[in-house]
């Protein structure tokens, strides 16, 4: 790379501070979680993203119980002052409450904040499922308060299977002063041919709204394992669909330490992106992130 990387997504945690990974274990997206089921410091954080010389990162709010928002990006805060890193912060809010902006009002305080996120993802799968309903995207209260966010200057983080897209699509219109950055390349769940058909039109759909933005991390989620074809497949037809310039490198350390280390995950990204120039390579894994998260 010819500028520093920057890892638009990633996670420091302390167990005792995370519901799901406390109490009876839940079936998840990324298989079974116990060897995470533990703290995962930001010294272990810089320690496996040192593979890959990364000199900034974003923190992504990790399901701290929701009544505790607010303490979640203290800590985080606290652990940036302390330590240096992260560099930048996307918090947690309710934003199907009547009016978001006491909560964002709270969480403004903290420098590193950046953007905000609640995960609207819903699946048939129970096991892929977070949103309480499939039809959450079109609450009117959602777009609402994510219009809100621009007068804090600030993002929203948009998590969505295909089926949701064209929902999605509809709130970025509506909401054309945020920017969004949709998480994990729009969670591509299966390779067969309807399921990646669906995804390539709902990912279109999004690629027509200018201030929608992709974020090139979790390709492993589905799959547990680094895989070439498959990272080198989203990377190729995210980057045609949104431009480099729109799109951002992100880990989601420590959750693909269940199945990888950082330097190979990192070294799968680097080997999709070769065939790109070096303008749109800087971009991936630097200037977009930069401009996003101000950093």
């Amino acid at each position: 790379m010819t500028q520093p990387v920057i890892d638009g997504h990633f996670h420091i945690w302390r167990q005792a501070d995370l519901a799901w990974l406390n109490g009876p274990m839940q079936p998840r997206i990324f298989g079974p979680y116990a060897p995470i089921c533990r703290d995962y410091s930001v010294e272990e954080y810089l320690a496996d993203a040192a593979a890959a010389k990364v000199k900034a990162s974003v923190y992504v709010q990790a399901n701290w119980p929701a009544a505790r928002f607010e303490d979640e990006a203290a800590w985080v805060q606290s652990v940036a002052d302390a330590s240096g890193a992260p560099q930048a912060m996307v918090a947690y809010a309710d934003f199907l409450v009547d009016d978001i902006r006491p909560q964002i009002d709270r969480l403004i305080r903290y420098p590193l904040l950046r953007g905000v996120r609640m995960q609207l993802h819903w699946h048939s799968k129970p096991a892929y499922r977070f949103a309480a309903s499939p039809d959450v995207v079109r609450d009117p209260r959602l777009s609402r308060n994510i219009a809100r966010l621009a007068d804090y200057g600030l993002l929203f983080e948009l998590q969505l299977f295909s089926g949701q897209m064209a929902d999605g699509a509809d709130l970025l219109k509506a909401v054309p002063d945020v920017p969004f950055v949709l998480i994990h390349a729009g969670m591509l769940e299966a390779e067969n041919e309807v399921t990646v058909a669906r995804w390539r039109k709902g990912m279109a759909l999004l690629a027509a709204r200018p201030n929608c933005h992709v974020k090139l991390s979790g390709l492993g989620t589905f799959v547990h394992r680094v895989d070439d074809a498959l990272i080198a497949r989203i990377v190729r037809e995210t980057v045609a669909m949104f431009g480099a310039d729109r799109c951002l490198f992100g880990s989601n350390f420590p959750i693909e330490k269940l199945w990888t280390d950082y330097a190979t995950l990192f070294a799968a990204h680097v080997r999709a992106s070769a065939h790109f120039d070096d303008t749109q390579r800087s971009a991936i894994f630097h200037g977009t992130a930069a401009r996003l998260y101000r950093l």
